[in-house]
């Protein structure tokens, strides 16, 4: 067993791939993949997304476009407890603090990367090492109408502040399944920004993510289906 040279063809042949990763440890394939594993997540929080990409044939990494392009499809693994419900929130994308103008919800990265996402839930439970740790069932999702409703309210809401150059006055606490929080991991990176005077200054880079109580709803909705 060994990851796949090409990417995936079909979004038949992506699931079959993701599923055949299911209740696998995350040890067993990095040490087919020829990867080591790292003792803990302190320091690469996103291996394991990058570990599953390689075996399912990804090919966008970093870039702003859905992981599988020719397939309209975004990866996303989430952390899940024994429960089967969402540690953490899960991260969509950048946000982009100035040139707003132009921008709109319909073409948004934000729209973009969740028109079709690949869900890869993961065991995330610290006490487990990252070796021992197992993908669960994996599932295709096209948001509903209503969750798509609710995505833009909150997308255009946050905008809307970013442009009247209210982006620091932006918590965590608005949207109700998007959130707005700083990416870098401290205070050192910085980038422009709008400033309430319409001037440019610097701030922190900010990144869209998904709410655990979205999460957990499609999580519920999945696993109630399969």
């Amino acid at each position: 067993m060994h990851p796949p040279t090409t990417p995936p063809d079909s979004e038949q042949e992506l699931l079959c791939r993701a599923r055949q990763l299911a209740g696998l440890p995350l040890g067993t394939l990095a040490s087919l993949a020829g990867i080591k594993t790292p003792e803990n997540f302190k320091r690469e929080k996103g291996w394991t997304g990058q570990l599953i990409e390689l075996w399912l044939g990804a090919t966008a990494g970093s870039k702003p476009q859905q992981d599988f392009p020719h397939l309209g499809i975004e990866l996303k693994t989430l952390p899940i407890n024994d429960a089967g419900n969402p540690l953490e929130t899960t991260y969509v994308c950048y946000a982009p603090l100035t040139n707003v103008a132009g921008i709109t919800w319909e073409n948004s990265n934000v729209r973009n990367k969740l028109s079709r996402v690949l869900w890869c839930p993961v065991q995330g439970e610290r006490h487990l090492p990252p070796a021992q740790r197992r993908m669960a069932t994996p599932f295709l999702w096209t948001p509903t109408g209503s969750q798509l409703e609710q995505l833009r309210q909150d997308w255009e809401e946050l905008m809307d502040m970013i442009s009247l150059g209210q982006v620091e006055a932006i918590t965590a606490r608005q949207g109700v399944a998007l959130q707005l929080r700083p990416k870098a991991a401290d205070g050192s990176k910085l980038t422009d920004a709008v400033g309430f005077d319409g001037t440019s200054i610097q701030t922190r880079p900010r990144g869209f993510y998904l709410r655990k109580t979205f999460t957990k709803a499609l999580l519920a909705d999945a696993f109630s289906i399969l």
